[in-house]
């Protein structure tokens, strides 16, 4: 079931799915999922995507997590690109080499590559994000970090789950990963840039 909820939002069954079940067992997984999706949902509404996964990748890359970082790292890049017509400055594989640096590196080279992308509001996203994730008080202050606050919560088990399995990463964990002319136009920039190098 949770596989399929992963093909029905972002075209793929996300490996995570049955460590998650392994780990919570089969009613409580359900029942966090019921719990977390629809907040995960509203606040991508809200936040919108290249916010939302901005946030995701940095908390899992405080924590961590290959897997989650990846997922969500590829999604940011398809989300900026569909929003902005042009590549993140930086690929997900750079950003998965700052994964178990320390918040402090971690935040500095988010925060630059996101002035670079010409995204000057969400430095403070970001910094309020790392805090949260590495605070042992995680109440929130206001709207905002009531959103945040949940996105370190919930990704705090999602990222638990995906270190303790070793969970590969697989594909963007985003609606944009459906759209095959996207991943292509970004795949074929991102060769581009590379080659350029």
């Amino acid at each position: 079931m949770l596989e399929r909820l992963g093909m029905h939002l972002w075209g793929f069954p996300p490996r995570l799915m049955a460590p998650i079940v392994g780990e919570l067992g089969p009613v409580r997984a359900l029942a966090w999922f019921a719990w977390n999706m629809p907040r995960y949902q509203r606040s991508l509404a809200a936040l919108g995507p290249v916010r939302t996964h901005l946030i995701c990748t940095t908390i899992s890359l405080v924590n961590g997590c290959r897997y989650c970082s990846y997922g969500h790292a590829y999604a940011l890049e398809l989300a900026y690109l569909h929003e902005h017509g042009r590549l993140f400055p930086i690929s997900k594989h750079r950003i998965l080499l700052l994964r178990g640096q320390s918040p402090g590196t971690i935040r500095h080279h988010m925060v630059t590559a996101v002035q670079n992308a010409g995204l000057y509001a969400e430095a403070r996203w970001l910094a309020r994000a790392i805090e949260l994730t590495v605070a042992d008080d995680r109440r929130p202050t206001d709207p905002d970090d009531t959103r945040i606050s949940h996105l370190v919560t919930m990704f705090g088990v999602l990222n638990s789950v995906g270190i303790a399995h070793q969970t590969e990463p697989d594909q963007a964990h985003s609606p944009f990963n459906k759209d095959r002319a996207l991943k292509l136009r970004h795949s074929t920039l991102r060769a581009a840039t590379d080659a350029g190098r």
